[in-house]
């Protein structure tokens, strides 16, 4: 589940974790009014305005009505907050991870400026933890060379990214914590202060229950002082239990509409850019139905596990979100009978075919496992233009044949 800046920055309060001075706010009123207050305690008139969305490259990307408008603006007048807050908010922003379609940016964050220091008197490094599944082991990845440009210095220095690997059940350790303020070029006051936020953030990684956390900039100001200026990060949704106050944070506008109805039924829901529409119990059996469904010439439109309790409910909700896509011609429902029976899920699908009406896309049923014969029955008898198949690849081959009719 990935988060706004602003919430992440909140909870790394909670961790003693030194963030940039910001408010959320949601109307251009409310950002001249966060301006003003920001502007009277910090003593400056600049400040800068980020539009809060679940993607990164915002200081890059543009505003797809205001083409001059970047996601991330430095203002110093309540003029020009209100300008600049008018045209993001309600408006889309385009980045290089959001694609041409952009992101509908519903809430700004209006924070101090951090650059008012002369370029000598201030650095800026990136820093994120994430799992590096090929040591089983989590990483702090960090580097010199922290803003805008780190894919960049990934992909054409890697020698200047630094990594520092920690074992599952230990903390980050004295020495790494001081290694990373090392090899970051600090020293003194800095480098205890980088000593001691790395600790925090790492403290925070694994108390919050991080997917990812990335710091860039982290930032290094004229009095040593080291703050994250900006943060991405990402929980671990099946660790949300241990979290139930995270889980309100959760922005479901952010999310694709049918991933989120597909949710609220319990059911796993990716969607591709294919044309056949997938239904299956199991997370292995779905992915070798969409390796089938390619041997035979199709694309799978979707990732669609209805888990082991399959039942007529599921199985019709199933049924409308794949039915969502207009991109889909053919429907492939592959059930393998083990804890589940083949008659249920066989019932289910004439009950939610008759609930919903008149459907033209071809609809291909393959049942195997507990009661299959039964199922097979059911279908065949109900009187609904729903193909049967015994085999996989037999059932891939309908359904390519009907995609091509």
């Amino acid at each position: 589940m990935n988060l706004h800046e602003y919430q992440a920055k909140e909870l790394l309060g909670k961790y003693n974790v030194p963030t940039q001075t910001g408010v959320a706010v949601s109307t251009p009123e409310e950002a001249v009014a966060a301006y003003k207050k920001i502007a009277e305690e910090s003593g400056s008139k600049f400040a800068v305005i980020k539009a809060q969305i679940h993607a990164g490259g915002r200081g890059k990307g543009t505003m797809k009505e205001v083409p001059a408008q970047h996601g991330v603006q430095v203002v110093k007048s309540e003029e020009q907050v209100g300008e600049v807050a008018k045209n993001i908010l309600g408006n889309t922003l385009v980045t290089i991870q959001t694609g041409e379609a952009g992101k509908v940016v519903n809430k700004i964050y209006v924070a101090k400026d951090m650059y008012y220091d002369g370029p000598s008197e201030r650095q800026e490094f990136y820093l994120s933890i994430l799992l590096d599944r090929a040591t089983k082991q989590n990483v702090v990845m960090y580097s010199t060379e922290g803003g805008m440009d780190i894919e960049d210095v990934a992909h054409n220095t890697p020698e200047k990214i630094y990594k520092e690997f920690v074992k599952p059940g230990y903390s980050l350790q004295g020495f790494q914590a001081r290694n990373i303020a090392f090899n970051l070029g600090l020293t003194g006051e800095a480098q205890k202060n980088m000593i001691k936020f790395v600790t925090n953030l790492y403290n925070a990684y694994v108390g919050l229950d991080c997917e990812m956390l990335e710091i860039n900039p982290l930032f290094k100001a004229s009095d040593d002082q080291i703050l994250a200026v900006d943060c991405k990060m990402g929980l671990d949704e099946n660790a949300l239990i241990r979290h139930k106050d995270l889980a309100a944070l959760r922005d479901k506008s952010e999310e694709d509409p049918t991933e989120v109805e597909a949710g609220e039924f319990n059911l796993n829901y990716v969607k591709l850019d294919g044309n056949v529409g997938c239904m299956v119990n199991g997370a292995g059996l779905a992915m070798a139905t969409m390796d089938m469904i390619k041997l035979a010439g199709g694309e799978p439109a979707n990732f669609l596990d209805v888990g082991g309790t399959a039942n007529a409910q599921t199985v019709e909700a199933g049924f409308r979100i794949i039915m969502k896509d207009p991109n889909v011609k053919a429907i492939l429902i592959n059930i393998f009978g083990g804890i589940v029976r083949c008659d249920r899920v066989a019932a289910g699908v004439i009950e939610a075919y008759k609930n919903l009406g008149n459907i033209e896309i071809p609809i291909i049923v393959r049942l195997q496992g507990t009661n299959a014969p039964e199922a097979k029955k059911l279908i065949e008898e109900s009187g609904l233009k729903v193909q049967s198949a015994i085999l996989l690849s037999e059932a891939a081959d309908l359904v390519q044949k009907a995609v091509q009719g």
